[in-house]
């Protein structure tokens, strides 16, 4: 059997939706999480509208969703595998195991690659993106195969876990590609009539 995986953590003590020790109460704030997730993201796409170019707007979204998903994705999980691992393996259908210690941690150095991502270049992120999916796509090879060898259809195996696994990564990686490609576009030389191209100073000239 596999070591647990990532999922939706509980909410913070007091609130409503929670039921310590129980899956459901994971499921409730997993709905909550996302939730906010897609108001975060409605609003990076309203201030975006107003960027001075697609350049801009992409590195608003790049530098959102290094925060945002990987980033504080990760830092609230490794709370929650340390301080609540048996909630945690509950909500995935595992038996706790020390393992849940060695996760925790595995998702500390996720955090720290997104926030590292927020200043990185274009393709930096990119490696970021790669050496996270390591990781969370393998948890999603996981999930998807203890679903279906051995009927784990625990919340945090099977819910929304699965998007999250797939798209922290992927997100990162096609936007930061995206930015990549933009750039190399801008500062592609123009070509002017009789072969001349114009140089990186704006100096090109045409001749008969």
């Amino acid at each position: 059997m596999s070591p647990p995986r990532i999922t939706a953590p509980p909410s913070p003590p007091g609130h409503p939706h929670r039921r310590t020790g129980h899956p459901d109460g994971i499921v409730a704030d997993a709905e909550r999480v996302s939730s906010e997730w897609q108001v975060e993201i409605e609003s990076c796409a309203v201030a975006t509208r107003h960027s001075p170019s697609r350049q801009a707007a992409l590195e608003t979204w790049q530098r959102w969703w290094a925060v945002g998903a990987l980033g504080l994705g990760s830092l609230w999980m490794t709370f929650a595998f340390l301080t609540v691992p048996e909630v945690m393996a509950t909500a995935i259908g595992f038996n706790s195991t020390p393992f849940q210690f060695e996760i925790a941690f595995a998702n500390l150095g996720l955090a720290v690659m997104g926030f590292r991502a927020v200043s990185a270049s274009a393709r930096e992120r990119i490696t970021i993106g790669l050496g996270a999916g390591m990781f969370l796509w393998g948890a999603l090879i996981g999930h998807v195969y203890q679903w279906f060898a051995h009927g784990d259809h625990a919340p945090g195996n099977t819910g929304g876990v699965l998007v999250c696994d797939l798209l922290f990564p992927a997100v990162m990686i096609v936007l930061a590609y995206r930015a990549q490609r933009l750039s190399s576009t801008d500062q592609s030389p123009v070509l002017l009539p009789g072969n001349m191209s114009d140089s990186s100073h704006g100096v090109g000239s045409w001749q008969a």
